[in-house]
């Protein structure tokens, strides 16, 4: 890339009740937010939606705000302290732009997580546990487990692999219902899918994994093993063409926001 800011023109936008603003405008109106990150083009995405997110929690630093902040943060980190190990033999400015931006994540998160270490957001509470062994903020996490501020996707999965050290049948209601919460046209984390998978093969209930597993493949993961299982199901009498069928239907379930634990049935 022969521009700087290698992701400004990307058409990604801060939208808020009286706001519209794009990476290049932010990086216009407040250089800092740019110039501290990598001018290169690797960990584009992330390190677009890093600059816009800088820009509305600097607008209103709520918890919700830093929460989003702090998530795309440690993927940023995650991304270009790998692209950092990459050595160029005659453009050694791209490796120094690299560190560069690995250690404003760093600051960056640190700074986010001193600032809500009171919180009483549940996302941030199951961070400050999760990333800091925080006991205290694992029992106020636990303790929003009825409350509407858990009744999303994402909280729902936070709870789960909580539960999933001690209690799998919890896990697995709670990972259904992280997907009846899958907002319509959106793709789900796909640990889900991954933990499903693990988890009703662990309890050799084959076919549950199988459909998980074909779900999974299709949503693009990776190193999932569908032939093993498959002839296993097979050598049962299972029908495999009726349960891609079945396969297919959940999916589309879940990627229009219709999905309904069978659980409940």
């Amino acid at each position: 890339m022969k521009i700087k800011y290698a992701l400004i023109f990307i058409p990604l936008f801060i939208v808020g009740c009286e706001e519209q603003i794009t990476v290049r405008e932010v990086c216009d109106q407040n250089a800092k937010f740019c110039n501290d990150l990598n001018s290169d083009g690797h960990c584009n995405k992330v390190r677009s939606e890093v600059i816009v997110k800088r820009h509305l929690e600097k607008q209103n630093p709520i918890d919700e705000n830093k929460y989003n902040l702090l998530l795309d943060f440690e993927e940023y980190s995650k991304c270009i302290y790998l692209a950092s190990q990459i050595e160029h033999v005659k453009l050694k400015e791209k490796k120094n732009s690299r560190i560069k931006g690995y250690m404003t994540s760093l600051r960056e998160i640190e700074r986010l997580t001193s600032e809500t270490k009171n919180t009483s957001h549940p996302g941030l509470l199951y961070y400050q546990w999760s990333h800091n062994n925080d006991e205290s903020a694992l029992n106020k996490f636990l303790s929003l487990e009825d409350s509407q501020s858990m009744k999303n996707s994402h909280m729902q999965f936070l709870l789960a692999t909580y539960y999933i050290k001690f209690d799998l049948e919890k896990t697995v209601d709670l990972l259904y219902r992280a997907l009846e919460l899958n907002p319509e046209n959106t793709l789900p984390n796909n640990e889900i899918y991954k933990t499903l998978v693990n988890i009703f093969y662990k309890q050799k209930k084959y076919k549950h994994a199988y459909i998980w597993a074909l779900i999974s493949k299709e949503s693009g993961i990776e190193n999932i093993e569908i032939t093993p299982l498959e002839h296993m199901l097979e050598t049962q009498g299972k029908s495999i063409d009726s349960l891609k069928s079945l396969a297919n239907k959940t999916q589309r379930q879940v990627e229009g926001g219709t999905f309904f634990s069978p659980r409940d049935f």
